[in-house]
């Protein structure tokens, strides 16, 4: 999504290009492309698909709107198998309309991964949860922190549900590193994304992801909870912001490689 204006076949080019060795993708791109021909693509570029984003939306109350997010997850495991990870990023979902009932839709993502966990785990996938921060809760996530994530995870073994560490919505948690060493101590870290914090805020807020060393967090510390942690997986970079997809797709990749190495290396 970082560089959501290259084609598929474009964003493998340039991967290779500046020795970019993994990509995480989303499923809407992969659907235009074709599921099949992008895991042809990416496996006979050579390159590893880290994670595939997103599954999640599962706090629906309705029994209908239920099942269709449950069988979309369950589409979402069969695609990142496909695809060859073994990461399926999940967004757990807002409050319903007209609800305000923040601990029934945190229970009701707790129901879906019970069933989506053995699901998950037969197709040699696992379940990331990511949480969001918290001026997502109302519209996206429920789901805020870290020691949020983990509560839910914790019910179910490792090799199924774990978490997403994502700079940008943890940051400014001061119990956020503590969360991440307890979840390294339970293999849970299932994968580790970076974006920064700059201000002011787009509107709409979506879209407001900072190139790396734009903003407010310190990337290597960061870095170096994740790796204290036990964390020896990939690194993605994940951006979404609307001055970067104005630009050369290449161009940002080859920056935000640049600024990897600057910030973060």
């Amino acid at each position: 999504m970082t560089v959501k204006q290259l084609s598929m076949p474009e964003l493998v080019d340039a991967c290779l290009e500046l020795g970019v060795p993994g990509v995480g993708l989303w499923r809407e791109p992969v659907r235009t492309y074709g599921l099949e021909a992008t895991a042809k693509l990416i496996r006979d570029a050579g390159l590893t698909v880290t994670t595939l984003c997103r599954g999640g939306f599962f706090t629906a109350i309705d029994p209908a709107e239920r099942t269709k997010a449950l069988d979309d997850n369950r589409r979402a495991v069969e695609e990142a198998a496909t695809l060859g990870t073994e990461v399926l990023v999940l967004v757990s979902g807002g409050l319903p309309a007209g609800s305000k009932d923040l601990h029934g839709a945190r229970e009701r993502i707790a129901d879906a991964l019970a069933e989506l966990g053995p699901y998950a785990e037969q197709h040699g996938v696992r379940l990331a949860i990511e949480p969001l921060h918290p001026m997502y809760a109302s519209d996206r996530c429920v789901v805020s922190t870290l020691t949020q994530a983990l509560d839910l995870a914790e019910r179910f073994p490792a090799h199924q549900v774990g978490v997403t560490v994502d700079t940008y919505h943890i940051w400014w948690d001061d119990r956020a590193p503590a969360q991440i060493a307890r979840a390294g101590a339970g293999g849970r870290i299932h994968t580790f994304q970076l974006a920064d914090w700059t201000t002011p805020l787009p509107e709409g807020v979506l879209n407001g992801r900072g190139q790396i060393g734009d903003g407010a967090i310190d990337m290597r510390e960061w870095k170096a909870y994740v790796e204290a942690a036990g964390y020896t997986g990939a690194i993605e970079v994940e951006l979404f912001n609307d001055g970067l997809w104005a630009r050369g797709g290449r161009e940002v990749l080859a920056e935000t490689a640049e600024r990897f190495v600057q910030h973060v290396l």
